[in-house]
């Protein structure tokens, strides 16, 4: 056991952190020093101090509380298109992994497709498409997203599709239906898991590099990506304003980077056989 926990320092390094984010964002209401909305321009563009731990912006607004509130809209907005994705994805893939023929073959060319762009350019197409607003930044993640899941699912359900205990399910009598609940989902969850736990941090860079754009949230909403629009234009003298979120995008990634890596290395079988044998 001791041997897997110096294995996994990793993991436990990126739950802290990301029970931080979490703790970060549910409490929000209650640690936020001022009100991120409020404006006074007599407090315009004050240096870090006591008062103000990251300064204030060009409307007098504090820094720390609009990070503080924007970590709660970045990590909804983020895990909702995340878990969308996943559960579509999921489900195509294992429905295009067991049942093969045309379904599979029209699936995965949708796959393919899709797969042909950049993520980030497909999404940014899409978001320019639908319009501005964090519904639209939201939709536009998830028809991305989900082809990841689609094909990570199905490669695992073609790999149990002949598998004995599969075969012993269809000979008692269990439909496709069950057999894909019970049997084949069960088998691919702990992948997708894994998958997930990586992309979250992803997903966090996509919303704000969209809103920075102006096609995600909009002002005066405190999501990172829109801060960071605002502040680059007083780069020169007033730095902590832009650096600031951007700081908080890159610790997000980290914490979530971290724990899926963690959880990569605990549930891949290859990696606890090894363990098991050092």
């Amino acid at each position: 056991m001791k041997r897997v926990n110096r294995k996994n320092i990793i993991l436990y390094v990126g739950i802290v952190l990301t029970a931080i984010l979490v703790a970060v964002a549910i409490l929000a209401p209650y640690i936020m020093p001022y009100d991120p909305t409020k404006m006074e321009i007599s407090q315009k563009f004050i240096k870090p101090c006591a008062a103000h731990i990251l300064g204030t912006d060009h409307l007098g607004r504090d820094i720390l509380s609009r990070i503080i509130l924007g970590s709660r809209i970045s990590l909804m907005t983020s895990v909702t298109a995340i878990f969308i994705s996943a559960f579509i994805g999921t489900m195509l893939g294992i429905i295009s992994g067991y049942l093969g023929g045309a379904v599979d073959t029209i699936i995965m060319r949708i796959v393919d497709v899709m797969l042909a762009f950049p993520a980030i350019v497909f999404a940014l197409a899409l978001s320019t498409f639908l319009g501005k607003g964090q519904t639209n930044l939201l939709i536009a993640i998830c028809c991305v997203q989900w082809t990841r899941y689609a094909r990570v699912a199905r490669g695992e359900t073609i790999m149990f599709r002949d598998s004995e205990y599969i075969q012993a399910a269809r000979a008692i009598g269990n439909s496709k239906t069950q057999i894909i609940k019970n049997y084949v989902f069960p088998a691919v969850i702990s992948k997708i898991v894994i998958l997930i736990s990586l992309d979250i941090g992803t997903i966090i860079l996509y919303c704000a590099s969209l809103s920075f754009l102006g096609l995600g949230a909009q002002p005066p909403s405190p999501d990172w990506g829109v801060m960071i629009s605002e502040g680059k234009e007083y780069m020169q003298y007033a730095p902590w304003v832009a650096i600031a979120p951007g700081i908080a995008i890159a610790f997000s990634a980290l914490a979530f980077n971290m724990l899926g890596d963690g959880l990569r290395d605990l549930l891949d079988p290859r990696m606890k056989e090894t363990v098991r044998t050092e």
